[in-house]
């Protein structure tokens, strides 16, 4: 994905190439009427800017990129994940008439000509449209909605409400602070522990694959499973040792570790994709003649490198 930069009537705005066939824009702070510390083009509320002219930066936004910012509607963003769907009676709300709504990160709509308005300071914003269905959503997607799930669920609301396919969902991520501005305390990954449960960083991938699978991406997950392994063998009192690196493997050893990875680790695995409604089959390398490998040193036993892989032996 890439973005133009478009200059007009002293504004610069970026537009994405992935949303060519819709009007969309992320604005800048070029170009507006308002001053320091709000300079220039101000477009949020309740910020302590003078109301004329937030209006008029939006004017002049949205005479850029021809939309009527009468109908705009702008978003109540509390980092949660709640989404509205939005109709023509929401016309205006947040800019020329009061929210009656406390708490909106997401905006969806089938309504032509309503622009959906989502802020950022250094959060992500994803904008998503159904060429299809004439469908489109924004969201706003901090570490905080992230962890809600407020990307997945913003496309879920889309196939509830219009019959979206996610795999003609077309989107684009706005520009976000990245890791080079950016370090979190402790509160960031026990909040996504909090909220996604012990194994938070696995689950945050197959969170990543369900989305993926939701757009039409077949996914293969590679997974390993040594401190399972370790754990059963362990358990069941199987001698194990390395050497330089490599579990020594016997015969013990490999059933051990089909265990702990076929009948443990892929089911788990299988189990939580299955919650967050991917179909998904777990296998071993062993099924269907998938991989092929071959010894590695004897003095390691049971242990190889991978030589072919044959995924048309499974489909």
């Amino acid at each position: 994905m890439s973005f133009l930069a478009h200059k007009e009537n002293g504004l610069l705005i970026k537009t994405s190439t992935v949303l060519s066939g819709v009007r969309h824009g992320f604005s800048t702070r070029i170009g507006g009427v308002s001053p320091a510390p709000w300079d220039s083009l101000n477009l949020g509320v309740g910020r302590g800017d003078d109301m004329d002219r937030v209006r008029e930066n939006y004017r002049r936004f949205c005479a850029a990129l021809g939309v009527d910012e009468h109908r705009a509607v702008l978003s109540k963003q509390v980092h949660e994940d709640n989404i509205r769907h939005v109709t023509a009676e929401d016309c205006g709300k947040g800019l020329f008439r009061d929210r009656d709504y406390t708490s909106v990160d997401a905006m969806v709509t089938d309504t032509p000509g309503i622009p959906l308005v989502v802020f950022s300071a250094d959060c992500g914003i994803i904008l998503l449209h159904d060429p299809v269905h004439g469908a489109v959503g924004a969201a706003h997607a901090g570490w905080r909605g992230a962890a809600c799930g407020i990307a997945y669920k913003t496309v879920r609301r889309m196939q509830e409400l219009f019959g979206t396919d996610p795999g003609d969902l077309r989107a684009a991520i706005g520009a976000a602070i990245g890791p080079c501005c950016f370090e979190t305390d402790a509160d960031v990954p026990q909040a996504l522990e909090a909220a996604l449960g012990a194994e938070a960083a696995t689950d945050t991938t197959l969170q990543d694959v369900a989305a993926l699978r939701m757009v039409g991406v077949r996914v293969v997950l590679v997974h390993g499973g040594g401190k399972h392994i370790t754990a059963l063998l362990d358990k069941l009192q199987v001698p194990t040792r390395f050497e330089n690196g490599y579990r020594y493997t016997d015969q013990a050893v490999l059933e051990t570790a089909e265990m702990a990875l076929s009948a443990q680790v892929n089911k788990a695995i299988v189990s939580r994709l299955s919650q967050l409604e991917v179909s998904a089959v777990g296998l071993s390398g062993k099924d269907g003649g998938l991989l092929t490998a071959v010894e590695k040193d004897p003095a390691l036993g049971r242990v190889g490198s991978i030589t072919r892989v044959e995924p048309y032996n499974i489909e």
